[in-house]
């Protein structure tokens, strides 16, 4: 019994470990899929008005090079306590979500805090 217990444990830490993130370049592969992309944050734009008032934050490489994205609407905007375009510059960011498509390129639609993570 005390061996069972002890697997259980073990398989509980490891399975509880294998979320895996990926680099921004991977993020293509991914689409509709719910995953983590971790990378450096090269830039960000917030387009105040445009239609929705997207904050666009590009990773993996500077606009228009950038392998993802990662949008925040100006819905959700305000639940940030920070402006995401001037914090996340040159910050290794996690961002969880599914991946879409967005004129050709991986996305995803941020719409709380909790999806955002800086290392």
């Amino acid at each position: 019994m005390k061996h069972l217990y002890c697997t259980v444990i073990l398989l509980a830490a490891v399975v509880g470990s294998s979320a895996q993130s990926i680099p921004a370049a991977e993020a293509a592969k991914h689409k509709r899929e719910k995953t983590t992309v971790c990378d450096k944050v090269f830039g960000g734009r917030y387009l105040e008005n445009a239609n929705g008032q997207p904050t666009l934050i590009n990773m993996g490489a500077a606009y228009p090079d950038n392998p993802f994205s990662f949008v925040i609407f100006g819905e959700n905007r305000k639940k940030f306590p920070y402006l995401p375009e001037e914090k996340l510059i040159n910050k290794q960011v996690c961002v969880t979500g599914e991946i879409t498509e967005f004129r050709g390129k991986p996305q995803i639609i941020v719409t709380d805090t909790t999806q955002i993570a800086i290392k």
